[in-house]
């Protein structure tokens, strides 16, 4: 069955990043088989940011280089953000704290929330989307969510 994979920012980071370190390794290791057995990467807006900034932050351009070259290594996978997957996000982000299950301190941009909103603005059915992340306690409460490692059997 073929995946739509929406990255979070930390396995984004990992298969940007300029170290080979073992998990960085894995992590294109993983990327590749996930291409080569069919299932498409998705990079939402608000995750490239999240990685974005510290690379600006810091001046690495080659860095940025290859965050871009990422981004643009299949026609579908930026996913720009809409006005709907924002509004859908405010919703979550609404809910979680009403249920006081927060992903993040009031005042900070919630980008988990905006990653999971990408992702279900996408319309694609829950058995077909997971998103690969890091941490998944925040995410799920949302969203299918996996330890990238894990979103692969």
């Amino acid at each position: 069955m073929s995946r739509v994979i929406v990255l979070d920012a930390g396995p984004l980071g990992l298969l940007t990043g300029p170290k080979k370190t073992d998990e960085t390794i894995a992590a294109a290791h993983w990327a590749t088989r996930a291409r080569t057995e069919g299932h498409r990467l998705v990079v939402p807006a608000v995750a490239d940011f999240e990685v974005r900034r510290e690379l600006e932050r810091a001046g690495k351009l080659e860095g940025l280089a290859r965050l871009d070259t990422f981004n643009t290594a299949a026609p579908d996978r930026f996913l720009s953000i809409t006005d709907s997957a924002l509004r859908l996000a405010a919703k979550l982000w609404a809910r979680a704290r009403n249920a006081g299950r927060p992903t993040a301190d009031p005042k900070e941009l919630d980008t988990d929330v905006i990653i999971a909103a990408q992702a279900l603005d996408m319309g694609i059915p829950s058995s077909d989307l997971v998103i690969a992340t890091t941490n998944v306690g925040h995410l799920s409460q949302f969203a299918n969510a996996e330890l990238w490692q894990d979103v692969l059997p």
